[in-house]
């Protein structure tokens, strides 16, 4: 959901001389860049499995794992300073429409778990309730026409909500401090931290209120040269990363360790506990881990054209590829 649209647009020029990079050569080994949306986090997990489990040396690639410095992981992959990435289909969608051909080429989780929650005295139980009632975020556009469309369905005044930006601010803090009355959060992060912690929340899940905010994210993304002129980088990439995915389905206290082995800052609990919650939800119902569906894809693009986010609507049959997960 981070994205700054200007930076993206920066990109292009450069996107045209750099990104037919595919990493140089170490050894017999081919180097990787792959750049993270944020920190390290339980969404990343099959990544850091596939890393250290050697997944990917045995297809001839060694893989460093990056945080971004300057710009966005959309702008990084784009521009080819890293070869793939972790986006959002809205971030990929805004790139597509200005013009910066990245690709998601798999779904880290079947559906979206993200939504609102609120400390369980506010009594906010509905999008109706939002009513009255300070929303606090991290500035996007997108956040408060989310919030018009589902006080819209549920009939509820929109204007009644105030929006705060409160950046990267604790939520739980930010609540109990009365500065804010909700927030939209990961359940799987934030909402398993309020389990561990002992504090009672209501959480309203987005994608099962309102389909088309089912969408994906977060998405692993590459670049359209990559896929045409490194094809193969790109197929050995994704064999190991499904198999790193795979694990983490499989044995997620064991992937739980091996996260935190690489970002020891991390609280153990709170990555455990949030590991066995997406080791459910990772693939979930789909035939196989990191599918992605068209109709996912077009009608939230179809609602961002709607509501003025995008000029023109994009192809999404180009936005997105199965090809490397069958």
């Amino acid at each position: 959901m981070r994205i700054v649209l200007s930076v993206i647009l920066a990109f292009i020029t450069v996107f045209s001389v750099t990104a037919c990079s595919a990493g140089k050569k170490t050894g017999d080994l081919q180097k990787i860049t792959f750049v993270l949306d944020w920190t390290p986090n339980t969404n990343h997990t099959g990544i850091y499995v596939a890393r250290d489990k050697g997944y990917y040396k045995e297809l001839g690639l060694d893989v460093e794992i990056i945080q971004p410095q300057e710009g966005t992981s959309d702008t990084l992959v784009a521009s080819g300073t890293a070869q793939f990435g972790i986006s959002y289909q809205e971030s990929v969608t805004y790139a597509r429409a200005s013009g910066v051909p990245i690709v998601s080429i798999a779904a880290v989780i079947q559906h979206n778990t993200s939504g609102f929650a609120s400390l369980k005295e506010k009594n906010i139980l509905s999008p109706k309730d939002f009513e009255g009632r300070t929303y606090g975020g991290w500035g996007s556009e997108t956040e408060a026409a989310t919030i018009r469309y589902l006080m819209d369905q549920a009939g509820a005044d929109f204007s009644k909500v105030k929006i705060m930006t409160i950046g990267d601010t604790d939520f739980f803090q930010a609540s109990s401090s009365g500065q804010i009355d909700f927030a939209w959060i990961f359940e799987g992060w934030a909402g398993i931290e309020a389990k561990l912690r002992g504090i009672d929340i209501n959480y309203i899940d987005l994608g099962s209120i309102a389909p088309v905010f089912d969408y994906y994210t977060p998405v692993i993304i590459t670049n359209e040269n990559m896929i045409k002129n490194s094809r193969d980088i790109v197929e050995s990439f994704m064999k190991a990363t499904i198999k790193g995915y795979e694990f983490a389905i499989g044995n997620p206290e064991e992937a739980a360790e091996i996260l935190l082995a690489a970002a020891p800052e991390l609280d153990r609990d709170l990555v455990t506990e949030s590991q066995k919650f997406l080791s459910e939800r990772y693939r979930d119902d789909a035939e196989k881990w990191g599918l992605q569906k068209q109709e996912v894809w077009q009608r939230y693009t179809d609602w961002m054209y709607d509501n003025g986010f995008i000029q023109d609507k994009i192809d999404v049959s180009r936005a997105y590829t199965n090809e490397f997960i069958k």
